[in-house]
This record gives C-alpha cells, structure tokens and sequence, in this order.
C-alpha cells in the first residue's frame, strides 16, 4: 500500500530583486523568515513570472537541505 503524500509546506514570504545586465537578468530570492538567499541568471527575453518561479524554486531546494537545527 503506498504512503500518503505529504501535505503541503505552509507558504512563505519570498522577496524577490530583479536586475536587468545587458541580455540577462539577475534574480536574487530572498527567504524572510530565515534570511536565506539564492541568486540565479535567466535571460532578459523571459517571462518575470518565469524567472520568479525558478529563483522560487532554487530557494525551496536550498531550505530543504539545510540541516533542520539552523
């Protein structure tokens, strides 16, 4: 019989700061409650939707490999 999902983690404030150089764009996400920031590189040609999710998404990969004790 498989496992139950888990149930969703609850939302966190994510600040985000878009920088536009040159042909790419430079998106720093920024965990509010943990102050954990990630900072990623996508093409000025994307969606700002796009760019959010991804950063969004790094930001998530690196919080749920931080140790649980910080």
């Amino acid at each position: 019989m498989p496992t139950p999902p888990c149930p969703p983690a609850p939302p966190r404030e994510v600040l985000f700061e878009i920088r536009q150089a040159g042909a790419y764009m430079r998106v720093a996400a920024l965990d509010a409650a943990t102050g954990t920031e990630v900072v990623m590189v996508g093409p000025a040609s994307a969606s700002l939707t796009t760019l959010k999710q991804n950063a969004a998404r790094k930001l998530a990969y690196v919080l749920a490999r931080r140790p649980a004790s910080r």
